[in-house]
Order: C-alpha cells, then structure tokens, then sequence
C-alpha cells in the first residue's frame, strides 16, 4: 500500500500542472532539532525522476513545510508555526513562490545539508523514479527575514 501511494505522489509529481512543491508527503518530515541560530534540522523524503531530482524536492518539501505548514512530527524544541499563515498566501503570492521555488531557486540559499553525514541518506528507487530521505537544516531565521523584506509576511512575525 506505501509503495502504491509514493507510485501515486511521484506520478502526480511528474505528470501534473501543479507545482511540484505543492505535492508532498506530510509525514515525510520529522524534526530533529533546532539549533542556537534558529535553524531547524530535519529529515526529509523527496521523490524525483533521477537521484538529483529527489534530493532537490527533499529541499524544497523543507522549506515548503517551514514556510507553509510547519512541523509536526519529531523533537518538542522544533517551532511547529508556519512562517506564513495568512489564509490564501499560496494563491495571493503564486508569483512570488513558484520563482522562489523554481529548480536552482532562492530556496536554495535557506538549506544547508552541513547536517547529513556520508551514507545517511536513505535511497529508494523504484520504475518511475527516486526517493531519498536527506537530513536538511533549515535557515529559518534568515528565511523569516527574506520573506519580511518582500512583503509576504507582515510586522506581527518579528
């Protein structure tokens, strides 16, 4: 049955008009810890059509889930508040995020993979694609402040 639903999620994933950011498992990131500068530590699944593809979405499922909504599963220390939680955000800023979540995007800048030791990836490949599990963090503090100074987030988040 999993093996069903990450055939179904790589599938829409690869064959869909919505953004591949949008579509991701919940339960595929689990907080492991938040670190003195803010930045939190995650594991994260991404599915893709080859090994650099999936490590790519495992990125931005990351900053996906720290952005638009939080994280529940893991360590208690993690801030499980999303940064944006104006009602409607994804459609108000579409632009704004499908640049800023585009292949090689400015997401990139917002995780850093300092945390994954050699061998700690978790791989998976299957007839349609990959599927890796990455230890990311994410640069949450510096994430708030960028989306302050475009305006995507107002006054109430400092």
């Amino acid at each position: 049955m999993k093996n069903l639903l990450t055939l179904l999620v790589i599938l829409a994933i690869s064959y869909s008009d919505v953004p591949a950011q949008a579509i991701y498992d919940r339960s595929s990131i689990k907080c492991i810890g938040v670190e003195l500068d803010g930045s939190q530590t995650l594991r994260v699944l991404g599915y893709g059509r080859n090994r650099a593809d999936a490590k790519e979405q495992a990125m931005k499922n990351a900053v996906w889930a720290v952005i638009f909504d939080g994280i529940r599963d893991g360590s208690q220390g993690c801030n499980m508040r999303p940064l944006v939680t104006e009602v409607n955000a994804r459609e108000r800023y579409e632009d704004y995020f499908n640049i800023f979540f585009a292949d090689g995007g400015e997401y990139k800048k917002y995780v850093s993979l300092r945390d994954t030791k050699k061998r700690s990836a978790t791989k998976a490949k299957d007839k349609v694609g990959y599927s890796y599990e990455l230890t990311i963090r994410v640069l949450r503090s510096e994430l708030k402040n960028r989306l302050k100074a475009d305006n995507v987030i107002g006054k109430e988040h400092l």
